[in-house]
C-alpha cells in the first residue's frame, strides 16, 4: 500500500471526513482491521482564509509548496490538496515535488462523464465558481459544459461555506438555500451538480437534489485509495 499524503486543515471539518472516508475505503477493500497508510500536514485555516480574501495567492502558493515538501520528506508516495479552491495553484505545487498530485477535479469529472452527463452545475467558493482554473479543467480535459449560479446565489453559497460550514455549523435554513440554488441550476439545464467545495457534503445530500450530486470529497478520497492500492499491486 502506498502512503497517501494530505494537505489538510482547509477546513479541518472536511479533513476529518477525508480521514474517515479513506480509512473506510481501505477497510472495505482489504477487510479485517486494515487502515490507510497516510500522512496529513494540517494548516491554520484562519491564516489561509485571510490570505484568500486579501487575494494574496503568492503567499498561499508558498504555503502549499511548503506543505507538499513536508509530505514528501515525511514519506508520502502521492498527495492530495484537500480543498477545491486551493487547486488554483495545483500546477505550481505539483511541480515543486517529485511525488504525484491527485487533482480533485479529475476523478470527479471522470465519474460525471462515465455517468453520461455533460451539462453540469458547479457549487463552491466564489473563487472556484468565478475563476477559470477549475471550470477550464472540467471543460478542457473532459468536455463538460459548466454552469454556475447567478451572482446573488454565488454570494449566498460562498457566505454559508465561510461563515458556517468551515466552523462545523449546519442549519436547516442554509440547507434550504442550497436546495433552492440547486433547483435553479437544474432549471438552467444542469444534468448533475458538482459539490465543488469539500465542506458542502456536510450540508446537502442526494435527497436535496432532483439530479445526481457528485461529491468531490468522497470521490477524491476513493480515488486516492484506488491509486494507493494499485501502486502497491504494481510494485
Amino acid at each position: 500500500m502506498l502512503t497517501i499524503g494530505l494537505i489538510g486543515g482547509m477546513s479541518w471539518e472536511s479533513s476529518a471526513q477525508y480521514y474517515r472516508l479513506i480509512n473506510h475505503a481501505v477497510r472495505a477493500r482489504l477487510g479485517g482491521v486494515h487502515s490507510a497508510r497516510s500522512l496529513m500536514y494540517s494548516v491554520d485555516f484562519g491564516e489561509i482564509e485571510q490570505l484568500q480574501h486579501a487575494g494574496d495567492w503568492d503567499a498561499l502558493t508558498a504555503t502549499m509548496i511548503d506543505a507538499a515538501g513536508r509530505l514528501e520528506r515525511g514519506g508520502a508516495d502521492l498527495f492530495l490538496i484537500r480543498t477545491n479552491t486551493m487547486h488554483m495553484m495545483a500546477d505550481a505545487v505539483a511541480a515543486s515535488v517529485s511525488i504525484p498530485l491527485l487533482h480533485i477535479a479529475d476523478p470527479t469529472a471522470a465519474q460525471v462523464v462515465a455517468a453520461g452527463h455533460r451539462r453540469i452545475g458547479l457549487l463552491g467558493t466564489a473563487f472556484t465558481m468565478e475563476q477559470a482554473f477549475y471550470r477550464d479543467r472540467l471543460t478542457g480535459r473532459f468536455g463538460l459544459d459548466v454552469i454556475v449560479p447567478d451572482e446573488d446565489d454565488r454570494r449566498h453559497v460562498h457566505r454559508i461555506i465561510y461563515d458556517e460550514l468551515v466552523a462545523g455549523i449546519v442549519t436547516p435554513a442554509s440547507r434550504d438555500i442550497y436546495r433552492q440554488v440547486i433547483a435553479r441550476l437544474i432549471d438552467q439545464g444542469a444534468e448533475a451538480i458538482i459539490l465543488g467545495c469539500t465542506e458542502i457534503m456536510l450540508l446537502v445530500g442526494a435527497e436535496d437534489s432532483a439530479v445526481p450530486l457528485f461529491d468531490t470529497t468522497a470521490i477524491h478520497a476513493e480515488a486516492a485509495v484506488a491509486q494507493a492500492l494499485a501502486g502497491d499491486l504494481a510494485g
